[in-house]
């Protein structure tokens, strides 16, 4: 599985049933996000991400639309955004057996966030 994660292909696995030629597409939407919305990344378990977002309706439909689509390849992702107390956050999950396809998720959010900090 972790072959594919270092993304020459981006953080895919190889369980990602997303056609190969687009996976690179999917992995620059997901960049794209990280670079306008990231503002913070946190590690609370081993198996958890939480991404604090920017707080627009914007971004917000963007990260709903896109990480519902990613479902639909990466079946074992479990994605929450919640809006609540003035923010909005993207908290993503995975099983212990795909922990690193979230190492890897959690590398490309900081490092696309750090470009516009």
């Amino acid at each position: 599985m972790t072959q594919d994660i270092a993304f020459g292909r981006g953080w895919a696995p190889a369980a990602c049933t997303l056609p190969t030629a687009e996976q690179p597409l999917r992995v620059a939407e997901f960049d794209a996000l990280f670079a306008d919305a990231v503002r913070g990344v946190a590690r609370p378990e081993r198996t958890r991400l939480r991404l604090d977002l920017v707080l627009s309706p914007e971004h917000a439909a963007r990260a709903a639309e896109l990480t519902a689509r990613e479902n639909g390849c990466c079946s074992f992702f479990t994605f929450t955004l919640t809006i609540a107390d003035g923010r909005l956050s993207l908290e993503v999950r995975v099983p212990p057996e795909h922990v690193d396809v979230l190492d890897a998720l959690g590398t490309r959010a900081v490092a696309e966030a750090g470009r516009t900090a």
